[in-house]
């Protein structure tokens, strides 16, 4: 009796045939061959061995340093002493009325606006200087420190100074101001010029220390 090798099946007739598939119980080659792997295509999406390509790292990005100006601009550095430069003009004529009794302040003399009368007061003396020296002392002070030279120095004492006497010169004006209109009971034209350029010079000075102006350049990563 005849065996059948595995992987055959029967003809009618005793005949045997192979399984579609096989020769001599071999697995056929594909009948269609398979195209190149998506690995191997320009641009495919997985490495040569099938697997999954990494994705590349990205590049770091480089932080970049952007320096902050330390000055503030031209045109406020020639604001600051064009004001300061003024205030010592008016503090120079103040003086030199106060000690030429021949000379007389340009100012017109009413019930309400007397010059004369506020500089000859006792409140025109302080801790006994008079009030328009401390004045002159005041805007040469401010005259140097406000020029656009110091305004590039980052020295921070100069920085502070400059803060420092603003501060103290609108002090002394808010006094000044309410001794003329309580104590004297007059207004000085020229004292009053004086006290609006303080009062303008205080609202530069303490708006260019809140922006960083005049300290040392410091950068800022973006």
């Amino acid at each position: 009796m005849a065996t059948r090798k595995p992987g055959t099946t029967a003809r009618p007739g005793g005949t045997q045939s192979r399984d579609k598939g096989t020769r001599g119980g071999r697995p056929e080659a594909s009948a269609t061959a398979t195209g190149p792997r998506q690995g191997n295509r320009p641009g495919g999406g997985r490495a040569g061995n099938g697997r999954p390509a990494p994705a590349r790292a990205a590049a770091p990005v480089k932080a970049a340093e952007v320096a902050q100006p330390a000055a503030p601009p031209l045109w406020f550095q020639l604001t600051t002493w064009i004001l300061s430069l003024a205030g010592l003009g008016v503090s120079i004529y103040l003086t030199i009325a106060h000690y030429n009794t021949a000379l007389t302040l340009a100012c017109p003399a009413t019930s309400t606006i007397n010059c004369e009368k506020v500089t000859t007061s006792p409140e025109s003396i302080v801790f006994g200087i008079p009030v328009a020296v401390l004045g002159l002392a005041f805007y040469v002070f401010l005259a140097v420190v406000n020029s656009p030279w110091a305004w590039r120095i980052t020295w921070p004492p100069l920085r502070w100074a400059r803060v420092g006497s603003v501060v103290v010169g609108i002090l002394f004006v808010l006094y000044l101001v309410y001794a003329e209109l309580f104590s004297i009971g007059a207004i000085c034209l020229w004292c009053t010029s004086v006290h609006v350029i303080t009062f303008a010079l205080f609202v530069l000075i303490m708006f260019s220390a809140a922006a960083g102006y005049g300290t040392a350049k410091a950068t800022a990563r973006v």
